[in-house]
């Protein structure tokens, strides 16, 4: 039977980081079988993943670079934050890939799908995390399912650095990577997930039509190069603009269909672009056809409160009065200081957490802002951009 703890810190040193995290997680005894870390882009990822083998024999590790953190301690978007959650039991499986991109992702992911079920033929859940930075995230959940089917719930996110959309790294026991996915395989019949995502964000004006595109790339919008066509409608200068720039005012709208618009209430799934090439290509986080219509987007603060609201009152009711035993949280990074001042954010991320506390208690909690969230909706595995996506580890 799996048990889960965690803890979190701003502690800037990187390995004493690590000690005072699992000091706080695991006590004094450091027995584990698994430890999945966050560490903010200015921590050393190798001396990160070397303390907690050094501390803990044996132990398998795997982590990623992110914008921030969410502890059950609560929030923390400095360039030293670090959150983690150890696991102990033998229920699970670690697998990973190296050279994971946009025209190779369901072949990769397929590989580490076929890892994980040499281990543990009896996975029920996986916790998917992978590069940010140009990748079919689409691909890649179709991946996964060609080997354990659309059954297995697919929750996790993609890393990312501080929103400059440069590099994001991938970590598994002593290997750094930039382009690497990783996963975790949860095998105990005991345990169950149940995970949802919200935005709360509003399409507006007319929309920019896919005239051309290769893949994950968007080369023409409304017949120009994608990124001159949108960075211009965002009022940024196509020549001077970065992915830095973009991503807190450039959330792009994808329609959907009226069902599942009704569960995820909002009419559009949102997406982020983290890449763009010389020739004015940008790229898409899915695979995405000509002819698809995007809308930029505004914020609207009262409805991401009410969604956030709505999302977890649904949750609630659908655990049965039953608490997590584990908690795993995914944000974008633009839902952080980007796009709310500390104490909006601190608010909202307690209506998060306080619905899914006992006796003021928050459950074991690793929550990352990064890049992107993989979360079900209309009871498939979907990739969400700009969302909170929360998953609830239940007992049975």
């Amino acid at each position: 039977m799996l048990e889960f703890f965690s803890a979190s810190t701003r502690m800037v040193n990187s390995r004493h980081a690590i000690q005072e995290c699992l000091e706080a997680a695991l006590g004094t005894d450091k027995k584990c079988d698994l430890v999945m870390f966050h560490a903010s882009i200015g921590h050393d990822y190798e001396a990160l993943a070397d303390e907690v083998m050094q501390q803990i024999p044996g132990v398998r590790v795997v982590g990623a670079s992110c914008c921030g953190i969410v502890g059950s301690e609560g929030v923390s978007e400095s360039m030293k934050d670090v959150a983690l959650m150890a696991v102990r039991g033998p229920e699970l499986a670690v697998a990973h890939v190296d050279g994971i991109y946009g025209h190779n992702a369901f072949e990769k992911a397929a590989e580490l799908a076929r890892q994980l079920k040499a281990q543990q033929p009896g996975i029920t859940m996986i916790h998917f995390l992978a590069s940010g930075i140009d990748i079919a995230n689409d691909s890649a959940i179709a991946g996964i399912e060609s080997v354990f089917g659309p059954e297995v719930t697919i929750f996790g996110a993609t890393s990312s650095d501080n929103m400059r959309g440069v590099i994001s790294y991938q970590i598994v026991d002593d290997q750094v990577m930039e382009h690497g996915a990783w996963a975790v395989g949860f095998a105990d019949p005991s345990l169950e997930v149940d995970t949802q995502a919200t935005h709360g964000f509003l399409a507006v004006g007319e929309p920019m039509v896919v005239t051309r595109a290769e893949g994950t790339r968007i080369v023409e919008l409304n017949g120009r190069p994608a990124w001159h066509e949108y960075t211009s409608r965002l009022g940024l200068d196509p020549e001077k603009a970065t992915c830095g720039d973009s991503i807190p005012v450039g959330a792009l709208a994808e329609e959907l269909p009226t069902a599942l618009a009704e569960e995820y209430g909002n009419p559009h799934l949102l997406r982020v672009v983290t890449k763009r090439d010389a020739d004015g290509a940008m790229h898409y986080a899915t695979t995405i056809r000509e002819g698809t219509r995007l809308w930029l987007t505004v914020r609207d603060e009262e409805r991401i409160f009410a969604d956030m609201d709505r999302m977890m009152a649904a949750m609630v009711a659908r655990a049965g009065g039953r608490r997590p035993v584990a908690v795993f949280h995914a944000d974008c990074l633009a839902r952080g200081r980007y796009l709310f001042n500390r104490v909006m954010k601190e608010e909202l991320v307690g209506r998060m957490q306080f619905p899914l506390s006992s006796d003021s208690v928050v459950p074991p909690w690793l929550g990352m802002y990064g890049f992107g969230e993989f979360a079900r909706l209309g009871g498939a595995n979907t990739y969400h951009n700009y969302t909170t996506a929360i998953y609830a580890i239940y007992r049975r």
